[in-house]
């Protein structure tokens, strides 16, 4: 299992002097939407600056028609990123077309698929999907694995299940992470290290416990101790 540290904070400034605090780390680092659309390609230089060693994990959750889709994700290529997503609702055939533009490429990122968000609940995902949350994880994640993608990304309480109607190798990524007990905020299917861990859960992403810690470096170092 490995660590994602999540870059959520409010300005670039924040995010590169949380990176420099846990630059000595082997960790992704998760640039998300907000940051991407604030920052851009400059702050993934800017990252790669402090430790070229470090992975990034482009989080912006692609969702659009198959072409516009896999026009993105020929676009992100150029990013020399290291694991992107996409929304697996936008459908195998959306999926199966990015897929394919990336096969011209010697080497490509990891590619995901989100299956449902970790701040739905049960009642809030049924009235969107009409449906319960696992049983759609489930589908979601065998139209990625069919549509040639790497994994997916859901909560530690749908690893398991994905895991056994796909494949041990198909990757699942976990946000929503509290590691030592911390205040959920605004997720709803949240979990703890040694229970994504039990679920076979191969990256978790941790952000508030880690940005908000006085020592974020400490609090990186305990996280990886449980890996």
């Amino acid at each position: 299992m490995e660590l994602c540290v999540a870059l959520d904070l409010p300005t670039k400034e924040e995010n590169l002097a949380l990176i420099e605090k846990i630059k000595n780390h082997d960790v992704w680092l998760k640039v998300g939407l907000r940051t991407y659309i604030r920052d851009g390609e400059e702050f993934l230089k800017a990252i790669k600056k402090i430790n070229p060693d470090f992975k990034i994990f482009l989080d912006l959750k692609l969702y659009d028609i198959p072409n516009t889709m896999a026009d993105a994700a020929e676009s992100i290529m150029g990013l020399g990123v290291d694991m992107f997503n996409v929304h697996a609702s936008a459908g195998k055939r959306a999926m199966s077309t990015v897929m394919e533009r990336l096969e011209k490429f010697e080497k490509r990122p990891i590619v995901l698929a989100v299956t449902a968000l970790t701040s739905f609940s049960e009642d809030e995902f049924a009235s969107v999907y009409e449906s319960g949350i696992a049983a759609k994880a489930d589908q979601f994640a065998k139209d990625a694995m069919d549509s040639g993608l790497d994994g997916v990304v859901c909560s530690a309480f749908e690893s398991a299940s994905i895991k056994k109607i796909t494949s041990t190798s198909f990757m699942t990524l976990t946000p929503g992470i509290r590691p030592f007990g911390e205040d959920a905020g605004d997720q709803k299917r949240v979990a703890d290290v040694a229970f994504a861990k039990e679920q076979g859960v191969d990256f978790i992403v941790v952000g508030r416990p880690i940005y908000q810690a006085e020592n974020p470096s400490e609090i990186v170092g305990k996280i990886l101790e449980l890996l």
